[in-house]
């Protein structure tokens, strides 16, 4: 894939974020657009974002990527409209903070639903379409927290693993099929969006402090170059793309050190994370 002129682009998660960020670059580039997320309001200002980018044709729909039987009908109703699918961007995600032993079953369910199963829905229900367009790219979201591993995130860590795994893995399928569709796994380090804020924390873990140090000490990228950076890698086809200094420092420290920078992060975050509530 050459260019995204006249391509039509699904994109998960287009409320806010990186997914509007990546609605925006889409539409100056003059594609065709299927957007969603479960933040209607968010959306219709996304939709309004990229109808002032040039966007001729916008799709928006209020979608749980979590709903299989949701997911089957929104991918139909794309190809009807459009005729069509080219680029699938599964960027929907959450996060849920706090240590494993504290983390109650609804909230696991909750994120494991959404970063990882909203990622298989929109990958299975997709993949057809992406197959019979005869030029296909498929976008799965995953994370820093999907190359290394973080105290207090486990879930998020499992999550975004998976998503990593699930998607190297089809990539090898799709070019032992001969399929015209690439495959990226994106890993986006702290990138200025408000997943922190509406994130889910264990009851032991404070809320506003996860989210500030996330804000003011982690997150240094804007959505917009993090969306640049995405649809570059698109373009030349790359296989894995990592998003910010701290992504691509982060993963050669983790390859340097082998398992023992679990280690070293171990002893750095008693210094960092927020103390918990007592």
């Amino acid at each position: 894939m050459k260019t995204l002129r006249d391509k039509v682009v699904v994109i998960t998660g287009a409320g806010s974020g990186i997914g509007r960020a990546l609605a925006v670059n889409c539409a100056e580039r003059g594609s065709l657009l299927a957007l969603s997320d479960v933040d209607e309001a968010g959306l219709a200002e996304t939709v309004e974002l990229v109808s002032r980018a040039g966007a001729t044709q916008v799709r928006s729909d209020r979608v749980d990527v979590s709903d299989r039987d949701a997911m089957g009908r929104y991918a139909l109703d794309v190809v009807q409209q459009f005729g069509r699918v080219n680029v699938v961007v599964n960027n929907a995600g959450v996060a849920l903070a706090g240590d494993f032993v504290d983390l109650e079953y609804s909230d696991i369910e909750w994120i494991t639903g959404i970063n990882f199963w909203g990622v298989v829905h929109g990958t299975k229900e997709f993949l057809p379409h992406l197959i019979a367009s005869g030029d296909g790219h498929l976008v799965n979201l995953s994370s820093l927290f999907g190359l290394i591993s973080m105290p207090g995130q486990t879930m998020y860590n499992a999550s975004k693993y998976a998503v990593r795994g699930m998607t190297e893995a089809l990539r090898e399928e799709m070019l032992i099929a001969g399929h015209p569709v690439g495959v990226t796994a994106v890993h986006p380090g702290g990138i200025k969006t408000a997943i922190a804020r509406n994130a889910r924390v264990s009851a032991k873990e404070d809320q506003a402090a996860t989210a500030k140090l996330f804000d003011k000490k982690l997150a240094r990228m804007t959505p917009e170059k993090a969306a640049e950076i995405i649809v570059r890698g698109i373009l030349k086809n790359q296989p894995r793309v990592l998003v910010g200094i701290d992504a691509h420092l982060l993963h050669q420290f983790a390859k340097l050190t082998g398992a023992r920078y679990q280690d070293v992060i171990a002893k750095g975050a008693k210094r960092v994370l927020p103390a918990k509530v007592v």
